[in-house]
């Protein structure tokens, strides 16, 4: 349910670093829903506290971004 953007940052012919040529990032899922609705899913209150959120329609589980190091994939 949340979006994941990207965008390609400007980079500088005078970094001396490598450019990071494309960076993104997620959006929380809440950002999208309008005004919370009175009969909204819930979760059991173990299973609540285990996902951080109460409704379901608010989980969205963070997995990260594959990021490239020495021509390889990795997730930080």
């Amino acid at each position: 349910m949340s979006g994941s953007k990207s965008y390609k940052p400007y980079v500088s012919p005078n970094d001396p670093c490598d450019p990071i040529k494309e960076k993104s990032y997620q959006t929380p899922p809440h950002l999208y829903m309008g005004l919370q609705k009175k009969d909204l899913e819930q979760y059991s209150p173990e299973e609540a506290l285990k996902k951080g959120t109460l409704w379901p329609a608010l989980f969205d589980s963070y997995k990260g971004f594959p990021r490239k190091t020495d021509g390889k994939e990795s997730n930080r």
